[in-house]
Formats: C-alpha cells, structure tokens, sequence
C-alpha cells in the first residue's frame, strides 16, 4: 500500500488541535521524560510507541468502560481503545517534532494507528496494545502491526494519512457516553 497523504503540507502532521494537544502540560511532561536519555528522535520515537503500547491500557482489553479521545485524558486516565491510544502516541511525537499521522484499517469496524515518517517515508506504527495473538512492535523496516487484513473478508488498510482524526471517528468517540455505547457506533468504514 502506497501511503497518501491528505495535506501535502507536512507542517500539519505537527499541529496541535483538541484531540491531539501537544501543548499541553500533561502531554509536555510526559514527552519530556520519555525524552530523558534517549540519543536521538528515533529512539524517543521508539520509547512514545513503548509507553502507549505497554502503558496505556486498551479499555476493552481491560474491561474499562470509559471513553477518551483527548490526547491529554489519555495520558492522565492512562486508558483508551486504538483511535484514543493513537491520538496520545501522535501528540506525544508531534511534541518532539516528529510528523505523525493518523491512519486507518478496515476489519468489522474501523480500527486506528499512526503513521510517523522518518528519512522521507511514512511508517504505519500501531500502539493497540498487545495480546495473545497481537504482536505490534515499534519498526522502520517494516511494519509490525497488531491486525494485517485479509482482502478476502473485505479488509483493507486505507491509504489515507491524516493530520487530524477522521471525523466518523471522533463524533463516535465524543457521543460515546460509555465503551458499551461506543461499540455500538463505532464506524464499520471510512
């Protein structure tokens, strides 16, 4: 899959907005320590992927039943499904200049992932969390992803790369009163 993407400006994979809101003082400070140590932007790249990986819990894995979507609320509830994860993970890059955009997979229902780019290509990362029989790691030489689709069952990555959160997506996410109630409206395609 060839990616594309959605502004040809890459000064908009670095924004802020009120989802991803790397200006915010929960979100600098956490960059700031993930930061502490690390040689280079690659490694900090690989140590934001980690702590939203292994540090923020999936709330369906965890059987939490609250719903977040603001890249700050993430960090500070230290929950959110994939859309949620993906937006702490963008905000925590994007904090340390490094371009990142939101992309999606189609499976029964959309799921979420970022893309960051390094040495003038994209590379789709997927902070969902593992468990058994998911597996996602960090990677620049190719993807390590927690879902590969099957085209065969009407799966597909969209080659989009977005600089701010599908909208289906984030009025699911907004409305969402509890998980139960979300994945009932969760969007099934893009």
């Amino acid at each position: 899959m060839q990616p594309i993407q959605e502004n040809p400006d890459l000064s908009a994979y670095l924004a802020a907005d009120e989802v991803i809101d790397h200006h915010h003082p929960r979100v600098r400070d956490t960059a700031a320590r993930l930061a502490e140590g690390v040689a280079d932007s690659y490694e900090y790249a690989r140590a934001a992927f980690e702590f939203v990986r292994d540090g923020i819990a999936h709330s369906q894995d965890s059987g939490d039943l609250r719903v977040t979507w603001r890249a700050s609320d993430v960090l500070e509830q230290r929950t959110g499904i994939c859309y949620a994860k993906a937006h702490a993970l963008a905000a925590l890059l994007r904090a340390e200049d490094i371009p990142t955009a939101l992309c999606y997979q189609k499976f029964d229902e959309v799921h979420g992932l970022v893309a960051v780019r390094f040495n003038g290509a994209w590379h789709r990362q997927d902070p969902r969390g593992n468990k058994p029989g998911v597996d996602a790691q960090f990677s620049l030489d190719g993807e390590r992803l927690a879902y590969v689709p099957d085209p065969a069952s009407n799966e597909l990555d969209y080659p989009v790369l977005y600089a701010a959160p599908h909208p289906a997506v984030l009025d699911a996410l907004r409305a969402a009163p509890d998980r139960p109630h979300l994945w009932q409206t969760l969007p099934t395609a893009l």
